[in-house]
């Protein structure tokens, strides 16, 4: 597998890579990295896609951006910069998965001549949850969003057996030892801790956003059908959230639950997901792909 990096939005991005053909842009979520996209890069490249997994602003070895921009609207405007600089085309899609479903939402509203298809997991579109936090249960499982409010969540955050706990209440049974210590690595250093916390400190406000995506923010009415995956064990996001999901979504898309998966569907039934993901893309699509 490829790594390599680009120029887009102002941010070098660090990317892993493998194929040739249509843009597949696989973005991850928090607390994780690209490698998370491993078990799924070799079948796009498999299929006739360029497969591209970078690391997310402030992730290393992607640089910590220098506008300091975090919330959603900077995600977006950065999915669409990496398709420009990566030679996307009007057959490309977007996959993403926790905070990495964000930027499927909105760029794919904003952009959509850019993307044929696209995926979400693990995070539902914004409006199905606007219940979420009067929901107790779910409140509990949230409480590292409150905690990364605070003047102590680097410190907490950067404690042995934080990132591990998340982990394993998300995504219950799975071994996450190999992916636990590739985010330590990639949030070793405190500056790239602090830019990972700041994706939540603007997303409830505590820190004001920098108002250079308002557009991106904005956008909505997206017409790219998307596939929506959400493991029913999910410890992160409770099965509940998901039942308006497909209210939600842009006409022609579909919404999947995967039996026995958790937060991280996508390392723990690889198989499940690969094949739903690789059907989705393939319907109906009469080009270059294989």
């Amino acid at each position: 597998m490829e790594t390599s990096t680009v120029t887009a939005n102002g941010v070098e991005f660090t990317y892993l890579a493998e194929g040739e053909g249509p843009l597949a842009l696989c973005l991850h979520g928090f607390p994780d990295t690209a490698h998370t996209w491993r078990h799924l890069l070799p079948e796009l490249a498999g299929r006739g896609y360029r497969a591209v997994a970078p690391f997310m602003r402030g992730y290393a070895p992607t640089a910590i951006p220098a506008d300091g921009a975090y919330e959603g609207g900077a995600l977006i405007a950065d999915a669409c910069a990496l398709h420009e600089a990566l030679g996307g085309d009007g057959d490309a899609v977007l996959i993403g998965h926790d905070w990495g479903a964000f930027p499927v939402y909105g760029a794919t509203a904003s952009a959509p001549e850019r993307w044929r298809k696209a995926v979400a997991m693990a995070v539902p579109p914004a409006g199905s949850m606007s219940e979420v936090f009067l929901d107790y249960e779910q409140l509990k499982r949230s409480f590292y969003i409150f905690l990364f409010q605070t003047w102590a969540a680097e410190a907490a955050a950067s404690r042995d057996g934080f990132v591990e706990g998340l982990w394993r209440d998300w995504s219950p049974g799975y071994d996450a030892t190999e992916d636990v210590a590739l985010v330590r690595r990639s949030l070793g250093d405190p500056a790239n801790l602090a830019a990972a916390i700041g994706y939540y400190r603007v997303m409830l406000g505590s820190v004001p956003p920098t108002g250079r995506y308002a557009a991106e923010q904005a956008a909505t009415g997206g017409r790219v059908p998307i596939l929506y995956l959400h493991g029913v064990r999910d410890g992160a996001l409770g099965i509940g959230l998901t039942e308006r999901a497909a209210a939600f979504l842009p006409p022609g898309s579909r919404v999947e639950h995967v039996a026995e998966a958790g937060h991280f569907l996508h390392l723990e039934r690889p198989r499940e997901v690969n094949d739903l993901v690789l059907d989705w893309l393939s319907r109906g699509y009469c080009g270059r792909i294989r």
